[in-house]
């Protein structure tokens, strides 16, 4: 599990000063104990949950990061840039795209799927196959492309 890394790895940000790895662990960490007491509960969350987390703070920085730039405020988005590289740490190795078009060719030719109108079907295909190893953009804009 994520969060058993987590701690770990704060102790040793902590002993060993580092504030930009300390301040990235903490953000997941904070929203790893958010999901698990949304659901009422105190139990572990899946590891496939964690995942998503996870990405889903990557997408926050990469978006605040862009806002910083088109602002001109450098100092900013370079924070939001190192938060990113910590928190991709934790996550599988992404795919590049070739290797996500043929899984996607592949599940398109299995679902018999022609049209764009059906992209949803591939879509959950495709978002179930890949889960944690590319982005959901790239994925969507790879079916698009195939589709069409």
């Amino acid at each position: 599990m994520i969060a058993n890394t987590i701690d770990q790895e704060i102790k040793q940000a902590m002993l060993a000063k580092d504030q930009v790895k300390l301040r990235g662990l903490r953000a997941i960490k904070a929203a790893i104990l958010l999901a698990k007491t949304e659901k009422g509960n105190n139990e572990e969350i899946s590891q496939e949950a964690e995942i998503k987390i996870l990405q889903k703070l990557i997408k926050q920085r990469k978006e605040s990061s862009d806002i910083y730039k088109q602002q001109g405020r450098e100092d900013l988005s370079s924070v939001e840039d190192e938060e990113i590289s910590i928190i991709s740490l934790f996550l599988p190795v992404q795919m590049d795209r070739a290797e996500v078009e043929t899984i996607i060719a592949k599940l398109i030719e299995e679902s018999g799927v022609s049209s764009v109108k059906e992209m949803g079907k591939v879509m959950a295909l495709a978002n179930t196959a890949l889960a944690g190893k590319a982005d959901g953009k790239l994925i969507a804009e790879i079916i698009k492309s195939k589709l069409s």
